[in-house]
């Protein structure tokens, strides 16, 4: 278990919370009312400001549930909270159904997931290695 600071503020704040005991994601709720047209999109805010470690990104992802029965997904998902961010987490909902979807202060609207990341160093090469697959595109894998 690693330590991640956390800031609350606005009308309805409380801290990321798992389901279960092996939960990958914490539950994040909405501060706020707010409908979603059908078909569009809203920034829903949570009243947190976390600082996430070095060497770590927090992933937003959708709720399942949400997804499934309601028909609303994390637009970007999943949503990066860099290490350096410490502005107010938001969560980009999307409504892909044909109503207006009313998100009320207090539901759970996404999940956060503490993720360990490497930076990359990028090395030029003039070829790269040959393997079985090659340059086979999307779908050009078969199981054997």
């Amino acid at each position: 278990m690693i330590d991640v600071k956390v800031l609350k503020t606005g009308g309805y704040s409380e801290l990321p919370k798992y389901a279960t005991k092996q939960s990958a994601g914490a539950d994040v709720r909405s501060t706020i009312d707010i409908v979603i047209p059908a078909h569009g999109r809203a920034l829903v805010p949570t009243g947190l400001f976390i600082a996430v470690p070095s060497d770590y990104e927090m992933m937003v992802r959708p709720r399942s549930g949400l997804a499934l029965k309601k028909g609303i997904t994390v637009l970007n998902t999943p949503g990066c909270v860099d290490a350096d961010y410490r502005g107010e987490i938001g969560v980009i909902l999307f409504n892909t159904t044909d109503e207006d979807f009313k998100v009320c202060k207090g539901d759970r609207i996404a999940q956060l997931v503490l993720n360990k990341i490497e930076q990359i160093n990028w090395i030029p090469v003039e070829e790269l290695d040959e393997t079985e697959r090659g340059d086979g595109g999307y779908g050009s894998t078969k199981i054997k």
